[in-house]
């Protein structure tokens, strides 16, 4: 059997065939687990394209390619973690260096930001990337790095990638998105002008909350050298097993994001119609302040939403989160089942109370993943829950 192009085919195909071929020594139609930490040579540097599992691993090269295939991009490279992702990428930097991030964003990101790389040197300057004028106006000589989420985590904030990454090109900074709500099936940053993007894999790509995992995808060549030095010089890979966990999920990203959006789709909606709630955050609503961009840049709006009550209380909040029943109340997002969370205390907590109310994240914020079961007993759960 001969390799399947994919250059020409439509994104369901490239899903189900990206990065897999049969196995030559038995035909083996998934790829199958290298459980290995190390490869036989036949004489020093002679060697089948592998010498020592961090450096190298068939399964996980697996995965990068098909990674690669579905952003549009040249090469891939998987991580332990998102968080271990996005390390590397900050790790391209040296002090002094400048970075233009998401004043809403992912508080792992933010942790990682001011925690860890602050010390060394590199400088964070947060804005609304919303209006691409803050990041105009923030841009240095110094700016070497643009971190975008979006939609953003969790106030499902839109940015214009393709303005964005004019703006980057324009300073010679590099454009990262954090692509990990919408995952490569609703949006794809690197046709839209961005350099790099990031996943958690953890999320939809994995699909079934049984792995971590990390991901960039990249068109540079020079780029994904730097990138691939970075991991096997730092070793936050990850293992055989959790690379044949992510193939085995992206099979089937097409089916679920599909339900996924239908679902998010209802819910949303009936949020907004339910009298005891304040304001929900869901980017597919026409009224949502960059819709247009978000409709432009996408092919769909998801599962991932936010509200709060009209009682934007903590207490009101608490009673919803503990009452749910097909929701669960769990940090993480992207998996076939519904999640319900607490960004205050949960995924946010590490950021600043005092940032996070600045930014529009209340205490009484409740984020939704909303799953792959039947929609219609999803806003039953919400609604017993509600009151």
């Amino acid at each position: 059997m001969s390799a399947l192009n994919l250059s020409n085919k439509k994104l369901a195909t490239k899903i189900i065939h990206a990065g897999a071929e049969p196995d030559p020594s038995t035909g083996a139609i998934m790829t199958p687990i290298f459980q290995t930490s190390t490869y036989v040579q036949a004489a020093p540097g002679v060697n089948k394209g592998f010498e020592y599992a961090r450096s190298q691993n068939p399964t996980r090269k697996a995965l990068e390619d098909a990674l690669a295939v579905l952003e549009n991009g040249k090469y891939g490279l998987s991580f332990s973690s998102g968080v271990a992702a996005t390390d590397a990428v900050i790790k391209l930097l040296a002090p002094g260096d400048e970075v233009i991030a998401a004043s809403d964003m992912y508080g792992g990101t933010y942790r990682l930001f001011t925690k860890v790389f602050e010390k060394f040197g590199i400088r964070f300057i947060y804005v609304d990337t919303t209006n691409v004028a803050n990041i105009k106006s923030a841009i240095t000589d110094n700016t070497k790095l643009i971190w975008i989420e979006t939609p953003t985590n969790p106030l499902m904030n839109i940015t214009d990638i393709a303005a964005v990454a004019t703006l980057a090109k324009e300073a010679g900074a590099l454009l990262c998105v954090d692509n990990t709500f919408a995952s490569p099936y609703l949006q794809n940053p690197l046709n839209l002008g961005a350099d790099i993007v990031m996943h958690s894999a953890t999320k939809y790509l994995g699909g079934h909350s049984d792995v971590i995992q990390g991901a960039l995808v990249m068109n540079d060549a020079s780029l994904r050298e730097q990138l691939y030095f970075i991991q096997k010089s730092c070793g936050a890979v990850p293992g055989p097993m959790d690379c044949f966990l992510v193939l085995r999920g992206i099979k089937t990203l097409h089916v679920r994001m599909k339900q996924h959006c239908e679902n998010g789709e209802k819910v949303a909606s009936y949020l907004r119609n339910n009298p005891k709630v304040g304001k929900v955050y869901w980017c597919g609503f026409n009224d949502h302040p960059n819709y247009d961009i978000a409709k432009k840049q996408m092919h769909g709006f998801g599962g991932m939403m936010s509200f709060t009550l009209k009682e934007d209380t903590v207490e009101a909040a608490t009673k919803v989160l503990s009452a749910t029943k097909i929701f669960s109340l769990a940090e993480s997002l992207g998996g076939v089942e519904s999640l319900i969370n607490h960004p205050a205390s949960m995924t946010h907590a590490s950021i600043p109370r005092d940032e996070r109310i600045k930014n529009g994240l209340s205490d009484g914020l409740i984020r939704l993943s909303v799953g792959i079961e039947d929609a219609d007993d999803l806003i039953e759960d919400l609604k017993q829950a509600i009151g």
